[in-house]
């Protein structure tokens, strides 16, 4: 359409999506697990009722840091998102 103007594009910082409280600064460099398959991740701390926040990559690293023998634990990732993961789809280093 003529006289139509569009906004300017403008990309969110990976904090609009993560909660900073589900972001641990540094990230860590040394890691326990690897994602042995595409899964989602969530920030929702155990209860993954809404959609995800993020995926995770095959062979993104990551450290374990609490399994209480569910099928979801807790992780942080090498760009340090504190997140909540299916432990099914991890694999040890």
């Amino acid at each position: 359409m003529e006289g139509m103007k569009r906004p300017e594009v403008i990309v969110l910082p990976d904090s609009s999506l993560i909660p900073s409280d589900c972001l641990i600064s540094p990230p860590p460099n040394q890691f326990t697990h690897e994602v042995a398959r595409s899964q989602p991740f969530y920030v929702s701390r155990g209860l993954p009722s809404g959609p995800p926040a993020g995926q995770f990559e095959a062979g993104a690293k990551v450290v374990l840091l609490y399994h209480d023998g569910g099928e979801l634990c807790r992780v942080v990732d090498a760009a340090g998102h504190y997140v909540d993961t299916r432990v099914d789809g991890l694999r040890k280093i």
